[in-house]
């Protein structure tokens, strides 16, 4: 995304100059990314601007980091727009759908990729039975979520999965605009002027 910044030549002071919109760049879905994550959308809070750009290019993660993150959009004062930028897969994909209704943006050239949440289970019998539980519940959770995002009904992409074999479901631009996951496909440009007025009367 092209962010063009204007500044007045009145503003000298760098701590006049640093108070920029937040913009968040996710590229990996685990325990530090979601820590920074939530200090960024804080940071978002306290800076007067009307949206906060997300900028998704990631192979996906830890599904747990990104419930953090789907909470701390949940929780935003400002509203949200999500940009795929070369790819959106697993939980990237989720993460996009987050957007609000009419700011989800995409490359034309991206991809997406939607798959059921992988477990990484070892030990005995009845551990693996609890985590494949926990597995099922969490697919339940972010694909529900995802179809309501999405203006569908909740087994929308669960069905779909389904149909699929529950292989990886890989779609390009105008794919993700037929089933309502982009609202655009178009990468959209950030501009920022930061101006000084004064008035003597």
């Amino acid at each position: 995304m092209n962010i063009i910044e204007t500044f007045s030549p009145l503003l000298k002071e760098p701590e006049l100059r640093s108070n920029l919109p937040t913009v968040i760049r996710v590229r990996k879905f685990d325990e530090a990314a979601a820590k920074e994550f939530s200090e960024l959308m804080t940071k978002a809070q306290n800076t007067g601007q009307p949206i906060v750009p997300i900028i998704i290019d990631s192979y996906g993660g830890q599904v747990y980091s990104l419930m953090s993150m789907i909470s701390d959009i949940q929780h935003s004062r400002v509203p949200v727009a999500t940009i795929v930028q070369g790819k959106a897969m697993s939980c990237g994909a989720i993460l996009f759908s987050f957007g609000a209704d009419g700011m989800r943006y995409m490359d034309p050239n991206s991809t997406v990729m939607i798959h059921d949440v992988s477990s990484m289970s070892r030990g005995k019998v009845e551990e693996v039975k609890a985590d494949a539980g926990e597995t099922e519940r969490l697919n339940q959770i972010v694909y529900r979520m995802m179809a309501q995002n999405c203006g569908h009904h909740d087994e929308y992409f669960l069905d779909i999965v389904h149909e699929k074999g529950h292989a990886d479901w890989y779609l390009d631009a105008n794919e993700c605009k037929k089933h309502k996951i982009a609202n655009h496909l178009r990468v959209p440009e950030l501009k920022i002027e930061t101006k000084v007025s004064f008035a003597f009367n």
